[in-house]
């Protein structure tokens, strides 16, 4: 072709010289315009092909793949692969013409892979078992994997020689490969090893304090694992971190849909002591203990008139202690709570007394697990019982402060 432009030219009277540079442009110009208007035709036509499907179908998938560009990297080939085929037409240069268009190909080819990839794992991120099962970073890996062979048979079409022969000399330097993607085979293994205990999911709010995290699970990958925490700071963890430091994972609780109030108050052991009379009568008003105090006071009676007939003793209350009523108290206080959980643990124990006076420890959980929400019920709880401990003649143990010392005299 290239030769009868040049003869085409030197009968219209172009010099004899300059005959062949103009030939080569003229015919490389047809080539690129021919590549050019064969991949704009071919895009007109998928893209629309496309739009019909999309009126006619609900799937997305092909929004994402136009949105990660995949249609459009593969139009790409077309015009490479026509220079490819017209690369004859250049003698001097078939050779490395065609060998440069055979790599610019694979590189458009592995783009197309790497938005494909891409475009899976937002399609499956829509669905809810992405959060238990990602799978970015096994696609991940397939990349990794897809770059690692693109490069070889680039590498091997420049020089000439058959991939297989790179491949050998990979495998004598597995020792170097091993170096080098040694934190992808570790965050691989992480990745199996996390995914099948079902040990970490997307949305999970963990702890790890050692490296500064607290909060939710934003994104699992090959190499990191994202974390967004409650000060909106994002902190991005090693995956293999996670199979070689403890970790606590919150789902449980999310999932329970109660969480735990574990606090103490602390009574002054100096304001125990036995009920009287008239502290009996002035807490056996109070709906949450009225039903126990009659019926212990008529268990007491009972118990003394069968053994000793001694009834003065027992008017006085003796048996009863402000304590112990006030430990039934907070009991049914959180019984009929509407916000503390009557299908889990409710514990009301006396821990061993010491320095800072008799702890009395409320074990229980609350039916919101939002943070806020969680707060506010054991705020509102806890300034209930402050309040009320002064009617069981008890008092709060505190140490003494400037304001108590001042006072003193």
């Amino acid at each position: 072709m290239i030769e009868k432009v040049k003869s085409l030219m030197i009968n219209y009277g172009v010099n004899e010289n300059l005959a062949p540079f103009l030939s080569n442009i003229i015919t490389l110009t047809a080539v690129m315009v021919i590549s050019l208007t064969a991949a704009s035709v071919v895009r007109k036509i998928l893209f629309r092909v496309l739009e019909s499907y999309a009126e006619k179908s609900k799937a997305n998938w092909h929004t994402v793949f136009t949105e990660r560009r995949i249609f459009d990297r593969l139009v790409r080939i077309i015009p490479i692969g026509i220079i490819h085929a017209f690369a004859p037409l250049f003698p001097p240069y078939t050779e490395w013409i065609q060998r440069i268009a055979y790599s610019c190909m694979i590189f458009f080819l592995l783009l197309a892979v790497d938005g494909l990839l891409d475009g899976v794992n937002d399609i499956y991120s829509k669905f809810e078992i992405s959060k238990i099962r990602p799978i970015k970073g096994y696609l991940q890996v397939v990349n990794i994997l897809s770059y690692t062979v693109g490069i070889i048979v680039v590498i091997s079409v420049f020089i000439d020689r058959s991939p297989w022969i790179l491949l050998s000399g990979i495998g004598a330097a597995t020792a170097v490969v091993m170096l080098i993607f040694q934190n992808s085979i570790l965050g691989l293994v992480a990745s199996i090893q996390l995914t099948s205990n079902n040990m970490l999911q997307i949305g999970d709010w963990i702890e790890m304090p050692k490296y500064g995290a607290d909060g939710n699970v934003l994104e699992i990958t090959l190499h990191t694992v994202k974390i967004q925490n409650s000060d909106k700071t994002i902190t991005y963890i090693p995956t293999h971190a996670f199979m070689q430091e403890s970790f606590k994972n919150w789902r449980g609780m999310m999932e329970s849909g109660g969480r735990r109030i574990k606090r103490a108050i602390h009574i002054d052991v100096t304001s125990i002591k036995l009920c009287d009379e008239a502290l009996l009568s002035r807490l056996e008003n109070i709906p949450h203990i009225h039903k126990y105090i009659k019926d212990k006071r008529k268990e007491i009676t009972e118990y003394h008139t069968d053994y000793n007939g001694d009834h003065s003793y027992i008017t006085e209350g003796s048996h009863l202690t402000n304590i112990g009523i006030f430990r039934i108290y907070i009991e049914n206080y959180l019984k009929n709570h509407p916000k503390v959980s009557k299908d889990m643990t409710q514990v009301v124990r006396q821990l061993s007394p010491g320095e800072n006076g008799l702890p009395v420890e409320i074990y229980a959980f609350t039916n919101e697990i939002a943070w806020s929400d969680y707060e506010r019920i054991q705020s509102d709880i806890f300034e209930h019982l402050l309040a009320v401990v002064p009617e069981f003649d008890l008092r709060i143990y505190q140490k003494p402060s400037g304001y108590d010392v001042s006072h003193a005299v």
